[in-house]
């Protein structure tokens, strides 16, 4: 039989080994959790940075250069004006529909009435570069003004708000709008009187036409082609084609005659 001062030596050995063993186990649990955190901090930190990278990236995103916010900008105004009027258009609509702030479309284009002038002016451009890109130089008199009508329908048709700004906005609101977009209809009589022009040479080579006659002439074919301009565009059914050719049939045949010396005279 073991004797019972033994028995309580043997119980105090095992629990001083068991206080030693967790003694050793708290600073290994320590270490390992230190380390888990060291691994975790530089995955916490990269997560925190990654919204920061997004909002710097977008940052840089909304940045871009003057002439593209510009046209942004302009893009959205002829598309409010077109659509609601000069006078009902509001600057809040249009930075709205631009994705910008007001301000910032005051500092590009300073006010109301200069940013629907650029809109006059960059509409008017584009209408005229259209039609004059359409016509090819050395074609027959009436396949220039045949292309150079198919050009003007299809551009007008292809932007209905550009085309509402310059024939009905600029033109009802006043100077100096108005102003604008006769420099562009002088141009295109311009272009029309020489077609005119060119056609009779075409005919016989001393016309007898007098300049005066081929200006009116030019003036009444430019003020027919915008006036079905802005039927056409209310009739979705009546394409490009249409319109050229309507028009073709109503002015060439009269034209082929006067060319051939074959007028029209009041009775007396």
């Amino acid at each position: 039989m073991r004797k019972a001062g033994a028995g309580v030596a043997d119980v105090k050995a095992v629990s001083a080994v068991k206080a030693a063993t967790a003694a050793k186990a708290v600073p290994a649990a320590k270490s390992a959790k230190a380390a888990r955190a060291a691994k975790a901090a530089p995955a916490a930190k990269s997560a925190k940075a990654a919204p920061a990278a997004k909002s710097a990236k977008a940052v840089r995103q909304k940045r871009m250069p003057r002439a593209v916010r510009e046209r942004q900008m302009l893009d959205a105004a002829v598309h409010t004006f077109g659509q609601r009027g000069y006078r009902a258009a509001s600057m809040d609509e249009i930075a709205e529909l631009a994705g910008v702030s007001k301000p910032l479309v005051y500092l590009y284009l300073n006010s109301k009435e200069d940013l629907f002038t650029a809109c006059i002016r960059r509409e008017a451009a584009a209408l005229t570069d259209a039609v004059r890109d359409g016509v090819t130089p050395g074609e027959p008199a009436d396949r220039q003004l045949w292309d150079g009508l198919r050009a003007f329908f299809t551009h007008t048709a292809e932007h209905p708000d550009a085309w509402a700004v310059l024939h009905s906005q600029a033109r009802t609101v006043g100077e100096p709008f108005a102003a604008e977009v006769n420099v562009l209809r002088e141009e295109i009589v311009a272009f029309v009187t020489t077609l005119i022009a060119e056609a009779a040479r075409e005919a016989h080579h001393d016309p007898s036409l007098p300049d005066r006659e081929v200006a009116g002439l030019a003036h009444a074919l430019v003020g027919a082609a915008e006036s079905l301009a802005g039927w056409s565009i209310t009739e979705p059914s009546v394409s490009a084609n249409q319109s050229a050719a309507t028009l073709m049939n109503f002015a060439w045949a009269g034209l082929g005659n006067l060319m051939e010396g074959r007028r029209w005279l009041p009775p007396r």
